[in-house]
């Protein structure tokens, strides 16, 4: 299970004494515990695969915005620190799909759902990231989707 393997990786890099996956291993189960007190579980409940990938998914946002943020200002120091926690991150991800390939489902989609209003795109975003969650990032999603119409 995920939530254990990450326990895991906490308590290496305890030992090993390796501050930057320590802080990152403590960002998921933290990340972990405030998933389950939001949906009203205890906080030593375990979550599922599923609800893992979700919480580490979100982490991995926070980081790639934080990385831009920190290159806007000029904080060179603070954009490594986030690029290397958001490499130690996505070895817990699932491999993301190419843009290609994204956008070959997105355009079966559209024909699928025969969506030809721009006023629809909502919809279409919607039930890609449905089928897809966890394997595109939805801003890849959006651009494609609003490069059709």
């Amino acid at each position: 299970m995920l939530q254990e393997q990450i326990k895991n990786s906490l308590k290496e890099a305890m030992l090993a004494k390796d501050k930057v996956k320590l802080e990152t291993m403590r960002a998921i189960v933290a990340g972990f515990i405030n998933f389950l007190v939001a949906k009203n579980r205890k906080p030593d409940d375990r979550l599922t695969d599923e609800e893992a990938l979700e919480v580490i998914l979100r982490l991995s946002k926070q980081r790639k915005d934080s990385i831009e943020q920190y290159k806007k200002g000029n904080r060179e120091d603070l954009v490594k620190e986030e690029q290397m926690q958001l490499v130690i991150l996505e070895t817990y991800l699932p491999k993301m799909l190419e843009r290609s390939e994204v956008e070959k489902i997105i355009k079966s989609k559209k024909e699928e759902l025969a969506i030809i209003d721009p006023t629809k795109k909502g919809m279409l975003i919607s039930s890609v990231m449905k089928d897809l969650k966890g394997k595109v990032d939805g801003t890849m999603v959006k651009e494609i989707i609003d490069s059709l119409f």
